[in-house]
């Protein structure tokens, strides 16, 4: 079976490598263009493709898909490197881009996409980070028949994980990338000998999982000290939390439930533990922060460089 996979971070690195190793042929690989990061914001190629130079694999890299868009030549060289690696079937892993109608006429078996919630709910862009934040028990990777609409369509492989209550989006993507990964090789193998069934989602519990915004880390010390916590967890490792205490900023990064009262905010005791803020239900023991310019810390290694008074506000 030939398989053109479109994908860009960690977690479609993985189930490309997956794929190889399966011994999939893989004649294309679709990713974002490279972007600046680090520090001295150099262009830096995404995972997938950094593995499909060590592998060998053609890779096109087009800001569009769409062959009527903003970048028409990007697309219609997107297609003609389609056409020519001649899929069977295109597996799709948190690639950024939509899928024009053309992409998903293209192969025989279609576009497979590798979803990570247990649709329909958490539909979007960032499935892991929303179940987290909603203090959902439990998420998982469902393998889907792609269609035009957003994360709509047929379901063909479902199963489910547990989210334990210390999880990041950060452990969570590891294990859902190591999933998915697997899910996808099954779904091939079965799709090969005929073996998948489609069953389309049902029209009650869905639900949108909201690209995250940097402005969203800023904690809302109102909130109950459960919700500040799970949020705390959804937003590492971006944009974590943070709030401003005496006009410096001051990021969070981990915090567990504490017992308390006091105003939003309010600093309440400042120990080797951890600072304990009142918020608008209960407290949080704050474990784990990071001063501007500085690396993440134990409360108590930073209170050391930068005490902090009960009494203080955090906003």
């Amino acid at each position: 079976m030939r398989v053109a996979f479109a994908g860009t971070p960690e977690f479609a690195r993985e189930a490309l490598a997956r794929l190889a190793a399966a011994g999939f042929e893989i004649p294309l690989v679709l990713t974002q263009p490279d972007r600046p990061a680090g520090r001295g914001m150099k262009l830096q190629a995404s995972p997938v493709k950094q593995f499909a130079l060590e592998r060998g694999i053609a890779v096109a890299q087009p800001r569009s898909l769409r062959l009527d868009g903003k970048y028409p030549d990007e697309a219609a060289a997107a297609r003609r490197a389609l056409l020519d690696a001649r899929p069977d079937v295109m597996v799709v892993a948190a690639y950024g881009l939509i899928l024009p109608q053309w992409v998903l006429d293209l192969p025989r078996l279609g576009c497979l996409n590798i979803h990570g919630s247990l649709l329909p709910r958490w539909r979007g862009a960032a499935p892991i980070h929303r179940a987290i934040e909603a203090g959902d028990a439990e998420t998982g990777i469902t393998i889907m028949q792609m269609d035009a609409g957003l994360d709509t369509g047929d379901m063909l492989l479902i199963e489910r994980e547990a989210i334990r209550p210390d999880d990041t989006t950060a452990t969570l993507h590891d294990r859902l990338a190591a999933l998915g990964a697997r899910m996808i090789v099954e779904a091939l193998e079965l799709a090969a000998c005929g073996g998948l069934t489609a069953t389309p989602q049902p029209q009650a519990g869905v639900s949108y999982a909201h690209k995250i915004e940097k402005a969203e880390s800023a904690i809302d010390w109102s909130q109950d000290a459960a919700q500040i916590e799970r949020r705390l967890r959804a937003f590492d490792p971006f944009p974590g939390g943070q709030a401003q205490l005496d006009g410096e900023t001051i990021k969070i990064w981990r915090a567990e439930p504490a017992e308390g009262a006091g105003a939003p905010g309010e600093v309440l005791a400042a120990e080797a533990a951890g600072l304990l803020v009142a918020c608008g239900s209960g407290a949080l023991r704050l474990t784990e922060l990071q001063r501007a310019g500085g690396r993440r810390l134990p409360a108590a290694a930073l209170l050391q460089a930068r005490p902090v008074a009960p009494g203080a506000r955090l906003a």
